[in-house]
């Protein structure tokens, strides 16, 4: 069994802060579930390209108000209650009105301290 609260989290490698986001990794590879889970702050005035075409992702809005643009689609309200899912690889504009916390599930899981490179993407984690 594993447990583990933010708290454990904040302040280590696996805090990994950027100029437009906070992700707090909470489950990594090295747990071994299948998958990554993570507690990130998407800062308010902010936006990040982003693009997981070597990931799917759900992501589930706790607090806070934003937008999701995929590519060539329509622009999606976020606020608490939303869930989304890259369930295509889709390439996306995520804007933050107000700081929002979201709850991240990533296939494959992360390794711990991907960023997005120029195209919006996370490498895949090596074995």
């Amino acid at each position: 069994m594993i447990v583990k609260h933010l708290e454990d989290v904040l302040g280590t490698k696996d805090d990994v802060d950027t100029e437009t986001w906070n992700s707090r990794r909470l489950l990594l590879k090295k747990d071994g579930m299948g998958f990554s889970m993570h507690d990130t702050l998407i800062k308010a005035g902010t936006e990040t390209l982003i693009w997981y075409k070597n990931h799917v992702e759900a992501v589930y809005c706790i607090e806070g108000e934003g937008e999701i643009e995929p590519e060539g689609g329509p622009v999606y309200p976020i606020r608490p209650g939303t869930i989304y899912a890259l369930d295509g690889h889709e390439k996306h504009l995520l804007r933050a009105t107000k700081t929002m916390r979201m709850i991240c599930v990533f296939n494959p899981p992360l390794s711990g301290q991907e960023v997005h490179d120029a195209e919006g993407v996370y490498p895949v984690a090596a074995d």
